[in-house]
């Protein structure tokens, strides 16, 4: 019998899995190349893991511990969770363990460190691990117990996902990026429009973005209800790729007639910057359509915006000019690196005289954990991914989402806005 046409999605899991072929809905037995958890996760993953009876995990290589979500330490019980990570790393000599000082926000962490690499399988203990699909990797959320069981075996088991195709059309408009291609694909087909389904990510316009525009569409892939999000390896990939390691890999890609239950088709010519409104990422707004929507705190970062990339657009954007006295700025390199790299290229100190604050990196507000609390009644507009009812702080609090370049902007003029508003140069380059 002949092979049938696949996606990539169902390719990488065939050789993971060790078929020849899979299809969707089939339930399979996967091998791992690498499982994750944070420090919120992570405890409960190491129970399940003592309670299996295992003394070691299955490779000290691939285990993957990132204590960057209540971190540094907010308070006592913080400091319990990342203590359970710090003693469990030590016992099973786990390679990969990152703390304080050495740490960042693990979906932009891992790749800086080339620990995912195309065509591998991740799993982690967080709903945002479908981030390494930007790179052509399968990887998702699971369970802490699954996690837990995947750290003791190498192996989880999955049902193949099918796939939707999307379809990127035309060159991007002024100070649109990734950000606003998910948003605008999330407020089409809404929060369960790819539920449990692999979101294929092509097109021209996917083709001009830079890793961290390809990393922001993937981890977004969940708010729609996705299972993991995926864009083929290109030549932008294997040059990121080079800088970061050697390990081998292996590129998969979609075959010319795979079967998608879907495929959707966007023509980019009129999409402008864009807002999510709370309390859902899938009420999507043209920033130019919302009026005049004043705001109390403004957050550049997270594992969706929180590249350097992201720092680069917010500096040209603050870069001799204040942030409003009505608000406040906070922006959180997502690691270590992308803190040294944003200091060295003079970033650090737009942002200072700007007068904004700037974090160590974390995922801090992004959950409501730390470093940006809402208030009751106060609106925040954020980079991150979600903006759910009391999400970062108050349940009576507003979250609304956008791009670094609306960030920056509206941190500037104390209003959600166009980043027009201030620039006059037009294209985000």
């Amino acid at each position: 019998m002949a092979k049938p046409p696949m996606t990539i999605t169902e390719k990488i899991l065939a050789a993971h899995s060790g078929k020849k072929w899979v299809s969707p809905g089939e339930l399979i037995d996967v091998r791992i190349d690498l499982a994750l958890a944070n420090d919120i996760t992570a405890p409960l993953a190491i129970q399940a893991f003592k309670e299996i009876g295992v003394k070691k995990v299955f490779n000290k290589n691939r285990v993957v511990l990132v204590p960057d979500h209540f971190t540094p330490a907010k308070d006592i019980p913080s400091a319990e969770q990342c203590k359970i990570l710090r003693e469990f790393a030590k016992a099973q000599r786990l390679t990969h363990y990152f703390e304080v000082g050495q740490c960042g926000i693990e979906h932009v962490l891992l790749p800086e460190k080339g620990l995912v690499l195309p065509g591998e399988v991740v799993i982690g203990a967080d709903s945002h691990t479908c981030t390494y699909g930007g790179m052509g990797a399968f990887s998702t959320g699971v369970g802490s117990t699954d996690l837990g069981a995947a750290m003791a075996t190498g192996r989880v088991w999955l049902k193949v996902p099918e796939s939707i195709k999307f379809i990127y059309h035309g060159r991007l408009n002024p100070w649109v990026s990734g950000k606003d291609l998910i948003l605008y694909t999330i407020g089409d087909i809404g929060v369960e429009g790819a539920r449990y389904q692999a979101m294929e990510f092509c097109g021209e316009a996917i083709q001009t973005l830079p890793m961290s525009g390809r990393f922001t569409m993937a981890n977004m892939a969940i708010e729609a209800g996705g299972k993991n999000g995926i864009i083929e390896p290109d030549e932008t990939t294997l040059r990121f790729i080079k800088s970061k390691t050697e390990r081998p890999y292996k590129i998969y890609r979609s075959d010319p007639d795979a079967h998608y239950t879907d495929v959707r088709e966007y023509d980019l010519s009129k999409l402008h910057p864009l807002v999510a409104l709370p309390h859902i990422p899938s009420n999507v707004k043209d920033v130019r359509e919302i009026g005049k929507i004043e705001i109390d705190q403004v957050v550049i970062g997270s594992c969706t915006n929180g590249h350097l990339d992201d720092l680069r657009i917010a500096g040209r954007i603050l870069k001799g000019r204040r942030v409003a006295s009505s608000l406040r700025l906070i922006i959180i390199p997502g690691t270590q690196e992308v803190y040294r790299q944003a200091l060295k290229e003079g970033l650090i100190e737009i942002f200072l005289l700007a007068g904004a604050a700037i974090s160590t990196p974390t995922c801090g507000p992004c959950l409501g954990g730390h470093m940006g609390i809402l208030a009751k009644g106060e609106r925040a507009l954020a980079t991150t991914n979600r903006n759910f009812r009391g999400r970062m702080g108050h349940p009576e609090s507003e979250v609304y989402l956008s791009g670094p370049a609306v960030a920056a902007v509206s941190a500037v003029k104390g209003w959600i806005c166009h980043p027009e508003e201030v620039m006059k140069t037009k294209w985000l380059k």
